[in-house]
């Protein structure tokens, strides 16, 4: 036998020769280390206010700082991260706009939310959104514009942090309690705009109104001059998954009739999108639904 093999014959283990076969142990896991590792710098990314230094990044992940800067040149080789040299700053790049576009437009969100929305925007003479929830910031998937003349500047993809103004009352107000909690005890709350103007009395008291009433209001903290109205969208298992919005000039006289309609929209889309009406709405009424 040449020598190669006898070697080989003693450093490997053999099969058993009776007996089921021993499962061996694979040496793949589920996660792929430095593509887990990138997609939590890219959402570390995404969640600053500002843009972020090698430092901050890898102590906000928990990497080392070598393997940070190799992850971060990858992403920036792709457009995902844009470095400023001189700063030695790091923020998203806009080769996500490619990927996001494509998420979008295969989305079946729109085209299910769309028709209705435009109804909205027509019957109010308001422009009327779309978001889904992505992580603490609401994304506008879908926006119709009932008033051409006075438009808003934001877009489709434009973000919202989750706590802003009415979208945020609405979806905090029917968060489980506990999640509920744990997020009001933050710092930094959004929803009258400037963190610095929060009260928390007045916003208990105007989120239980929104579980009484299926939707939360906003007078103009947020933009002088701008009321918006906004309510809850479910999903499977009774999810929250995002919100309808409404904004426009409108005077605060009209918060009810337009909330009921924002309320209705929010529900014939929760529908389509999978949520248990006759469980969320027991009386065909807002105030049915889950707290």
């Amino acid at each position: 036998m040449p020598l190669s093999s006898k070697i080989q014959n003693k450093i490997l283990p053999t099969e058993p020769m009776v007996g089921p076969k021993l499962k061996r142990k694979s040496p793949y896991h589920s996660a792929v280390p430095a593509v887990e590792q990138a997609c939590r710098i890219l959402t570390c990314l995404g969640k600053s206010p500002k843009k972020m230094s090698l430092t901050e990044i890898c102590k906000e992940v928990g990497i080392h700082k070598s393997k940070g800067h190799a992850i971060l040149s990858t992403l920036n080789q792709f457009g995902f991260v844009e470095k400023n040299p001189e700063a030695k700053t790091y923020a998203l790049g806009v080769g996500l706009l490619f990927l996001s576009r494509s998420v979008l437009d295969h989305l079946s969100y729109p085209e299910i939310v769309n028709p209705l929305l435009a109804d909205l925007a027509q019957e109010t003479n308001a422009t009327a959104l779309f978001g889904l929830i992505q992580g603490d910031h609401v994304l506008v998937v879908a926006k119709h514009e009932g008033n051409q003349q006075i438009g808003f500047t934001l877009k489709v993809g434009h973000s919202f942090h989750l706590t802003l103004g009415a979208h945020g009352k609405a979806i905090v107000a029917f968060m489980p309690e506990g999640q509920r909690k744990r997020l009001l005890t933050r710092k930094r709350l959004f929803f009258y705009g400037d963190p610095s103007c929060m009260e928390m009395t007045r916003l208990k008291e105007e989120l239980e109104a929104c579980r009484r009433e299926g939707y939360a209001k906003e007078r103009g903290e947020v933009t002088p001059g701008v009321s918006a109205v906004s309510a809850p969208l479910f999903g499977l298992d009774e999810k929250i998954i995002g919100c309808v919005i409404l904004m426009g000039t409108f005077p605060e006289t009209m918060f009810e009739q337009y909330g009921g309609k924002v309320s209705g929209v929010a529900r014939q889309v929760s529908y389509k999108l999978g949520a248990d009406i006759e469980h969320l709405y027991p009386d065909g009424k807002p105030g049915g639904l889950p707290r």
